[in-house]
């Protein structure tokens, strides 16, 4: 007998097409591929990913609310292009918020978690042997975002995305060489402390190493801008 339709579950929703544009958007953004200043076409990206215009501009709506992208009237949507105050502002609640998620973190370190943050490292080594400079940088910032997800400060950790995600957009303008990331040594210092449960070290290696990023930045200069073209595909 057919079950009667009172007890048959709905398939799930399928994902909504405009948190996908909003999330290729925010990687491309996060890992450099769209730099601070690209202007973002509503008709180029609609088309790069089969969606109207209105999902587009829903994406990038969602976008400006974190400050990664700015909407100027008449003129359209841009990365945003963070200022030199800006950038030690993102940097100073970094400070404040990560040392806070190291300790927490390193309260919570279980061996699977160091398991899991050291092939996260082995990953981040291979990428900067191999020269794939984009993917260092978005491993670096994952592991930041790891380390949170291990405090179980859920929307500590929901606000440190949101920096991480800046942070890339500072580091594309300021950074040396067009980029920077964070130090591997340092980040195997650091979870060396995590997995030795280390609360206190594991703070304060998180600000140091926070302190170091923000010094190699040089908040006089500002990388050149591109047109979005390919550099949103995946």
């Amino acid at each position: 007998m057919d079950d009667p339709p009172g007890d048959t579950l709905p398939p799930p929703a399928p994902r909504d097409r405009s948190s996908v544009v909003r999330d290729a958007i925010q990687a491309a953004i996060m890992d450099h591929r769209l730099p601070p200043g690209t202007k973002l076409t509503e008709d180029e990206i609609g088309a790069s990913f089969g969606v109207s215009r209105t999902l587009v501009r829903a994406a990038l709506q969602a976008l400006s609310f974190s400050g990664l992208v700015t909407l100027e009237r008449h003129r359209g949507a841009f990365v945003a292009s963070p200022s030199a105050e800006e950038a030690d502002q993102v940097f100073a609640c970094r400070r404040l918020a990560e040392a806070e998620l190291a300790a927490l973190a390193a309260a919570r370190c279980t061996a699977a978690h160091a398991r899991i943050l050291q092939a996260h490292l082995d990953e981040e080594e291979e990428a900067m042997r191999a020269g794939e400079r984009r993917t260092a940088i978005r491993l670096s910032g994952e592991l930041h975002l790891q380390i949170a997800e291990i405090s179980e400060n859920a929307i500590l950790a929901r606000f440190l995305g949101e920096l991480v995600a800046r942070s890339s957009l500072i580091i594309a303008l300021y950074g040396a060489s067009g980029s920077s990331s964070c130090g591997l040594a340092e980040h195997r210092e650091l979870v060396a402390a995590l997995e030795a449960r280390d609360a206190s070290r594991a703070s304060q290696l998180m600000v140091q190493h926070l302190d170091h990023i923000r010094r190699d930045l040089d908040l006089s200069r500002r990388a050149a801008t591109e047109s979005v073209g390919s550099l949103l595909k995946l």
